[in-house]
């Protein structure tokens, strides 16, 4: 007997009984980028290598450790995307929509990184993600935010996240922070963790958000990112935050808060949750006024944002019962006789052609109508149509309300239609 292949550790299946949540997730995403007529792009999952190199910078974990690279037959280096704003840059870059331009893009699809597997990260994940190009007030960032607070009522989560925000300043002032860092946590080197002790020579700024309480300890010390901002970067931060308030969007400003790609500057944010332990972080994002240029093109403001998918899709599990995002069926035919079988894919296709979002079940497979009428309960159908010889040679087929305690009726294939549209719309 052969063996069963099993899916790619951290490359997960989804089954049907999990694509509710996903099709809700989606579907309400796709509603809300719409309403800030933000355009999809789609770019391909394969890159150059040297793209991500010249993004997220050579010494990052994602660069170092975690990219799924390879060779092709030419001897070219390819990397399946691990992030999607490097790959919105170079096709922007590459079609000319950005020069001179202002854009509002946004796109979802799957990302890759070979880390280790746990609840919620997966080495293939999925990534929601919305980028605004030529804008270099703070009044994008606000929208930007806003957008993802519009998102999570439109979830009905919005009591289960909150905001945090911060600036990193312009490419010197952050330069100089991270000189000032590093000469004080060199006098600590040896009381650092293992990891902050490699980045402090590598990327400094990501031991602020360390999770070694020790380290965490040694930077209560630590001097503050605030002291070295530029100051149109101090404006720019209260032009956002008097923007934010203006709205009533609650926030608090994190001092801490770095983002882990060398691309961000002045603005970063996250949205995060207790709701799901250590794996608080479900949004985040910030500018990268430098990046476009940075991939060969002609200097242009950005500003973004992207969202794991599965946290978010394991956020809503956590916080709603399952029922919350099934979509049963609506109608379910049964039909015994072949005559009444060729009856029932007829009136099918005619129920299909009046109520497009109807969700119609043809019974197939034969079998009794008490074994069929078994599988139409088990759909979750409003109602069945029962279809015999008698209701074919009469033209009349029987109507069965299954969730409520009602007799059955019968009717003519326009009645029946119409009947149909009142009881789907009630």
């Amino acid at each position: 007997m052969a063996k069963n292949i099993q899916a790619i550790r951290g490359m997960n299946d989804c089954l049907p009984e999990q694509s509710s949540v996903w099709q809700f997730v989606e579907t309400h995403i796709r509603r809300v980028v719409a309403s800030y007529h933000y355009q999809e792009i789609r770019t391909p999952i394969v890159e150059s290598t040297d793209l991500f190199k010249r993004s997220i910078g050579e010494v990052t974990d994602i660069v170092e450790k975690e990219m799924y690279t390879f060779e092709d037959r030419n001897g070219d280096s390819l990397t399946l995307r691990p992030e999607g704003t490097a790959c919105c840059v170079r096709a922007g870059n590459q079609h000319g929509l950005l020069y001179n331009q202002q854009q509002r893009l946004w796109y979802m699809g799957p990302m890759f990184r070979h880390e280790r597997p746990q609840k919620g990260r997966y080495r293939q994940f999925h990534q929601f993600g919305a980028e605004a190009y030529g804008f270099d007030g703070p009044d994008i960032d606000v929208e930007m935010i806003v957008m993802g607070a519009r998102l999570w009522r439109s979830f009905g989560i919005s009591d289960k996240v909150s905001l945090q925000i911060n600036s990193l300043g312009d490419t010197e002032s952050r330069e100089r922070y991270k000189r000032a860092l590093v000469d004080y946590l060199n006098d600590y080197f040896e009381e650092l963790d293992e990891d902050s002790q490699r980045r402090i020579s590598t990327n400094p700024l990501r031991i602020l958000d360390s999770k070694s309480e020790k380290t965490q300890s040694i930077l209560e010390r630590a001097p503050s990112l605030d002291d070295y901002l530029d100051d149109d970067s101090k404006a720019h931060f209260e032009g956002l935050c008097k923007r934010l308030d203006t709205l009533g969007i609650n926030y608090q400003v994190n001092q801490r808060l770095v983002r882990g790609l060398d691309y961000y500057n002045r603005t970063v944010f996250e949205w995060v949750t207790e709701a799901l332990g250590a794996q608080g972080t479900i949004c985040a994002g910030g500018r990268y006024d430098g990046l476009v240029q940075q991939l060969g093109g002609k200097a242009s403001p950005a500003v973004g944002f992207a969202m794991g998918l599965e946290r978010l899709v394991l956020l809503m599990q956590e916080l709603n019962s399952q029922s919350n995002f099934e979509k049963n069926a609506d109608v379910y035919l049964t039909s015994l006789g072949e005559s009444a079988e060729l009856a029932a894919f007829k009136l099918a296709e005619d129920i299909r052609d009046t109520f497009a979002d109807c969700r119609v079940v043809l019974h197939c497979g034969g079998g009794n109508f008490k074994k069929q009428m078994k599988k139409a309960d088990a759909s979750g159908a409003k109602l069945a149509v029962i279809i015999g010889e008698n209701e074919v040679n009469t033209a009349r087929y029987g109507l069965k309300y299954l969730r409520e305690d009602k007799a059955q009726e019968t009717y003519d294939v326009p009645s029946l239609l119409k009947r149909l549209g009142e009881v789907l719309e009630s």
